[in-house]
């Protein structure tokens, strides 16, 4: 009898950290002791290891099991600690050997087979960076921790094929599943994800010449974008064709996304990066956490953080919970959110576009003249209350979405389809990655007051609206600047090296449509 070790991951939102994972047999009477701040279904692994090891045919030592998860000051959650811990236990009495080095992310059922643990890819990805290069998981989760490039990888459907694969003695294990071999070392990550484009295309819109533009232009530059239009003007259908306006994302970005996904999955692991923006549509009665993150224990990632890399579209704005529309506020500047709880702190990457569609009235039937309009002054001011100064301040387009004409709809022009639009979105994003390159930027979106104002700083003549719009007070100094961003991008599907004073007029144009709603 001695002292067994054994490698785990816990992770605090995306945020891994390896735990050593420390288990003695003493020479007392039976008991099973977990130590290291383990949460409640932590503790539950000491009968879950207990009954799988005994149906798997190494059964756990009868004297006391004393296990210590290292550092201990880390709070620990989740069963994806169950295979580790009963692997340093097999160690410690001598059945199982070399696993000292080996990271083990598995639950365990009752019967000895390995169950899939959310959170593979953050896992295996912070264990790696930390020097690991071993990783034994199930084989539902063996493809998602393959995506990790040079991690060595191995998947197993059962504990008895895991102890075999580790020197334990092959006549007293009971395979759960016969003649089922562990899959060994990582191949080549697969790519994919939901393509939109297959399944909506810009071109099955009729009519809304002004909102394509609208469109194209926060596609290039990744700006924030808001449509006010009566229902069935089409703002839902334009905002479903707005990702596959989008370029596909690059390594970085997709292992990001994919990792948020991963800590979200319910089943099966992930068989492939996600290469195509998320677009993520949650329902106007979200509470605070489905949209921000939270619950209880270390926070969850919630839509915001699900859109990272791609859309948030908020259906009916005005109709959600104002305070939950104000928490988007911090993300939309920092691109991230950090969740403070009394469990621990998880921060989560949250660069999205915003996209935010209402109705010019609770009815929707304040357009035109507004005759068929049921609403008070007090119900529109209501409404549109919901949506505070400081939010709207931060949406670089706001848009008047018209109703379409027959004369529109009827028309057997050809539009312009989405694989035409994106070419140009992409050229204008290879313009703004080169220019930007200098200063650590991807996007116009993200352009400081200080490089526009700087370096990228435009002659009095081309700024001369946007003096005016500001002298008059009718434009902010965040304003001010998310103008010169529009005026920017605007310029780059042009083909123009910087903006003249027409793009500046347009930009300001598309940034002030919305006011006085």
């Amino acid at each position: 009898m001695g002292m067994g070790r054994a490698l785990a991951v816990a992770l605090v939102g995306l945020n891994g950290h390896v735990v050593e994972v420390e288990a003695d047999i003493g020479q007392t009477l039976p008991a099973f002791v977990l130590l290291g701040l383990p949460d409640a279904s932590l503790n539950e692994a000491r009968e879950r290891i207990r009954s799988a090891a005994q149906n798997t045919g190494i059964p756990l030592s009868r004297r006391k099991i004393t296990v210590n998860l290292i550092p201990a000051s880390l709070p620990k959650k989740g069963s994806g600690f169950d295979l580790a811990i009963v692997m340093a236990a097999l160690d410690a009495a001598g059945d199982v050997r070399r696993t000292g080095g080996t990271v083990f992310l598995a639950e365990l059922g009752l019967d000895g087979r390995l169950r899939p643990v959310r959170g593979v890819l953050p896992a295996v990805l912070a264990a790696h960076r930390a020097g690991c290069r071993e990783f034994v998981v199930a084989e539902a989760n063996l493809a998602e921790a393959r995506l990790v490039a040079g991690a060595k990888v191995r998947g197993y459907a059962s504990l008895a094929q895991v102890a075999a694969d580790f020197e334990a003695d092959p006549q007293h294990l009971v395979f759960v599943q016969e003649n089922v071999a562990p899959a060994l070392d990582g191949g080549e990550a697969q790519e994919g994800g939901p393509d939109l484009r297959a399944a909506v295309d810009l071109s099955e819109v009729a009519g809304q010449s002004e909102a394509r533009m609208a469109l194209e232009i926060a596609a290039a530059g990744g700006h924030h974008l808001m449509m006010v239009g009566p229902p069935g003007s089409g703002k839902t259908m334009l905002a479903e064709r707005l990702p596959g306006l989008l370029p596909e994302l690059d390594d970085r970005e997709a292992i990001e996304v994919t990792a948020i996904h991963s800590l979200d999955s319910g089943g099966p692991g992930i068989a492939a990066l996600v290469r195509r923006p998320p677009y993520e549509r949650p329902h106007h009665s979200a509470s605070m956490a489905a949209i921000i993150g939270g619950g209880s224990g270390i926070p969850r990632p919630g839509a915001a953080s699900r859109a990272h890399q791609g859309i948030l579209f908020l259906d009916e704005a005005p109709e959600f919970d104002k305070r939950v529309l104000d928490a988007l506020r911090q993300p939309l500047e920092s691109g991230e959110l950090v969740l403070h709880r009394s469990a621990g702190t998880a921060a989560y990457p949250a660069r999205f576009q915003l996209v935010l569609a209402a109705n010019p009235c609770p009815c929707g039937k304040a357009t035109g003249k507004g005759i068929a309009c049921e609403c008070t002054a007090m119900a529109r001011r209501r409404y549109f209350g919901r949506l505070s100064g400081p939010l709207l301040d931060r949406v670089d387009i706001q848009l008047q979405v018209h109703r379409v004409q027959l004369s529109q709809l009827s028309d057997d022009a050809p539009r312009e389809s989405t694989a035409q639009v994106a070419a140009r979105v992409a050229a204008a994003r290879d313009v703004q990655r080169e220019r930007l390159r200098p200063f650590g930027l991807l996007h116009n979106a993200e352009l400081t007051g200080r490089i526009l104002r700087g370096p990228l700083r435009l002659a009095s003549k081309d700024t001369q609206f946007l003096d005016r719009a500001m002298g008059a007070g009718t434009l902010t100094a965040r304003g001010y600047d998310r103008v010169l961003r529009l005026a920017w991008t605007v310029a780059d599907l042009s083909g123009r090296t910087q903006p003249n004073a027409d793009d500046v007029g347009l930009a300001l144009t598309l940034r002030q449509r919305g006011e006085g709603l």
